[in-house]
């Protein structure tokens, strides 16, 4: 019997106690805010809640799943019998299609985390003109100013094509101009004169074996507008790609007599002041039976020179691949690396990355 009336006891301060707290109710927990233009802009909706209970109710916080949707709250405690609101506002700037948010509220409530849903779907905003074409080169506007051509086996070619606009009121003249070293890349205008409002497109063939260089490359196209030669990166068009040589056709008797070719595939050039060089070396050696050529070698490091051997490597035979390393004197102390690609003509290995490494002191 006691014990019973231990436990009513408890059950009753239980009672009592919830009955003290706040009690928070909303008019609604979801809004759906159905099809919203984009070009609109914002969208707001208001939730209002009602303490219930006999105590004031505090909101401690009312937090958002994300950034495009921002809440504001009734931040002074509410007294019994009192109401507040909650302010969502969603932003659909860039965000075409259907959505659903959630809005977490946390208070001092009975229940302290309550869940705000809102959703809709929001209409893209059409597409300009300036949007569609937005590389100004004067008076003409470009889809785009890089091209990429991918990986490309020598012996085949590839056109990639530029959209452009003459968005003026005049009638505009379109020519491409090409570097000596890029012939490689045939440039084709199919609208050399272009009325206000019309369109044309800029048009790139890679013939790849008119290309010298194995790896990677890039050609450079500048865009003539109304004959005028403006040599700068506002008029340039960047085409890369990635030239590899054509082993499809090897036989297996050809593999088997195929050159291979073995080089560290590290290289640490130790710790170097500032306004010093270095000599150093990569030695490679064919362990095939054909002729190893060297075909390329790549860094992307103005410090590091390389001079690679000029002739190829018969079986069993090794070279050097002689490295200077130049550090600057205003150089951070750190410690470095670089990738050098050394390109050759083993079918099995064509491409190999080297670590080259140093500290500055």
């Amino acid at each position: 019997m006691k014990n019973l009336f231990s436990f009513v006891a408890v059950l009753l301060f239980a009672t009592a106690t919830v009955a003290q707290n706040p009690v928070i109710t909303f008019d609604k927990t979801t809004h759906d805010f159905g099809k919203i233009n984009e070009a609109d802009g914002r969208v707001t909706t208001t939730f209002t809640f009602k303490n219930e209970g006999i105590a004031p109710l505090v909101l401690s916080n009312v937090r958002a799943s994300c950034g495009c949707t921002t809440p504001k709250w009734t931040r002074e405690p509410i007294e019994p019998g009192q109401s507040g609101e909650i302010t969502v506002t969603y932003n659909p700037s860039g965000r075409p299609g259907r959505f659903q948010k959630t809005v977490t509220v946390t208070s001092n409530a009975t229940e302290p985390t309550t869940k705000l849903y809102i959703k809709g779907e929001v209409i893209p905003k059409p597409t300009q003109p300036t949007d569609q074409y937005p590389i100004k080169m004067g008076a003409l506007s470009l889809k785009k100013k890089g091209l990429n051509f991918g990986v490309i086996t020598q012996g085949s070619n590839k056109m990639l094509e530029i959209e452009y606009a003459n968005q003026s009121e005049q009638p505009v003249t379109v020519e491409l101009l090409l570097r000596d070293e890029d012939s490689y890349i045939k440039p084709n205008v199919t609208l050399k004169t272009v009325e206000p409002k019309q369109t044309g497109k800029l048009q790139f063939a890679l013939q790849s074996d008119e290309c010298p260089l194995f790896g990677p490359v890039t050609a450079e196209v500048y865009v003539m507008v109304n004959g005028k030669r403006e040599i700068n990166d506002t008029y340039k068009i960047s085409l890369t790609a990635n030239i590899k040589e054509d082993f499809s056709k090897l036989t297996v008797e050809d593999r088997q007599q195929a050159p291979i070719v073995e080089v560290a595939r590290e290289l640490n050039l130790g710790t170097i002041a500032k306004g010093k060089k270095v000599a150093s070396k990569l030695t490679l050696a064919n362990v095939g039976i054909n002729p190893l050529h060297v075909r390329r070698v790549v860094i992307n490091d103005p410090q590091i020179k390389y001079v690679a051997p000029k002739s190829a490597l018969k079986a069993g035979r090794k070279a050097d691949l002689k490295l200077e390393l130049n550090v600057a004197a205003t150089a951070t102390a750190a410690q470095y690396s670089r990738v050098l690609t050394l390109i050759t003509n083993d079918p099995n290995n064509p491409v190999i990355n080297i670590k080259i490494s140093w500290v500055v002191e």
